[in-house]
């Protein structure tokens, strides 16, 4: 029997690997990509995203959706609010309508890019087990189902824990020391009226003794909150989480000196509250040109979410290298070593303010160096 093959084969159906698909697609070029997900339905696709100019944005000019995703924006998204642990607002940023960097809901983002692709350029139900490499430079996938099929070029596009990656790095994502808890605030300006005064139209902080609350309203009304904390790797093990009010009356005691506000984004949550654990993989992680695979976003250079980066750097991966493959055909090897030097120290310089951002935040003296950092912007603007 002949072995399946795809001359381009993309591990993960996400931002970053949907773009590599539809860049590629628009310049001629067909690649397969294969997700874990049962279908597109299959999960949430969680909250807003701020679409940066040089980054995301680029990269959707480069995929020819961008008048599309203007039509997908969230208006207003680009309030900020910054207050204390007394819910004190310390600083308040207006939407100036600018459109600078514009929010949008990541699962019409998401959308946006899969439903340009041709049907059937997204395999659902299709989880990696196992890569390797063959002896022709070719790579080898075997699938959950025991699917195996052959590729000339292998993009890991599988997030934090990539089966893809150690085809070209040792490296694994470490615990950066910090923990969230995510929950929901439904249906806020009716149901939860203070959270969504509380909280306004666009982003929000609420910092202090190394612990905090971070927040956005989303397109549908409700309000979206990370309880975030720096805590010891095991700390999320200790609570459970499929009891929604345990979870709850396990979270409050950590803010007993908070505000009453800021403590309601808890005790009020609908819904069942989420576990993450945020690592990250080393500042500067690259590896040497490895024969017919290479890798993109959190793959390749996953962070903590304190520089407001990660999907934008995903997106911006991939119409670099769906770019990069379209400018050197026939030429695969000349199109990763031209992806990569441009990958490399893009992602060392974001990961570099990703690890600050999470320093800032995190400060025992928090939020006055959010407060400093937002201050040093204003400046350097003026």
């Amino acid at each position: 029997m002949t072995a399946l093959h795809h001359p381009i084969a993309v591990i993960g159906g996400g931002l970053g690997g949907l773009t590599l698909a539809r860049v590629l697609h628009v310049n001629g070029l067909r690649a397969a990509v294969f997700d874990l997900d049962a279908s597109p339905e299959a999960r949430s696709q969680g909250g807003m995203l701020d679409i940066h100019e040089e980054t995301g944005q680029a990269a959707l000019r480069e995929a020819r959706l961008y008048d599309d995703f203007l039509a997908k924006v969230h208006p207003g998204g680009e309030q900020l609010r910054v207050l204390d642990k007394h819910a004190h607002v310390l600083r308040e940023e207006a939407d100036d309508g600018a459109g600078d960097r514009p929010e949008i809901d990541r699962g019409d983002l998401r959308d946006l890019l899969l439903y340009s692709l041709p049907e059937g350029t997204v395999r659902w139900n299709a989880r990696a087990l196992s890569c390797r490499a063959l002896d022709d430079g070719r790579h080898e996938v075997t699938l959950a189902d025991g699917t195996v099929f052959t590729t000339d070029l292998l993009v890991g596009a599988d997030g934090a824990w990539s089966r893809v990656r150690p085809l070209v790095s040792a490296a694994t994502p470490a615990y950066t020391g910090v923990s969230f808890v995510e929950l929901d605030l439904l249906d806020a300006d009716a149901r939860h009226p203070e959270g969504a005064r509380l909280i306004g139209g666009g982003m929000f902080f609420a910092l202090g003794d190394e612990k905090g609350f971070l927040a956005h309203r989303e397109t549908d009304g409700s309000l979206h909150v990370y309880v975030a904390l720096r805590a010891d790797e095991s700390w999320l093990g200790t609570i459970d989480f499929t009891d929604a009010e345990a979870a709850r009356s396990a979270l409050l005691p950590y803010f007993d000196d908070w505000s009453p506000a800021l403590r309601d984004l808890i005790a009020e949550a609908d819904g069942p509250l989420v576990p993450r654990s945020i690592h990250a993989l080393p500042v500067g992680h690259r590896w040497a040109r490895t024969p017919g695979v290479t890798l993109l976003g959190d793959a390749a250079h996953l962070m903590s979410p304190f520089a407001g980066e990660g999907a934008n750097l995903a997106l911006i991966d991939g119409a670099d290298l769906g770019r990069s493959l379209a400018e050197h055909p026939g030429d695969t090897e000349a199109a990763l070593a031209a992806y990569e030097k441009i990958l490399f120290p893009r992602s060392e310089e974001t990961a570099k303010d990703s690890a600050q951002g999470l320093e800032i935040i995190f400060d025992p003296n928090a939020p006055r160096p959010l407060l400093d950092m937002f201050a040093q912007f204003d400046a350097d603007r003026h």
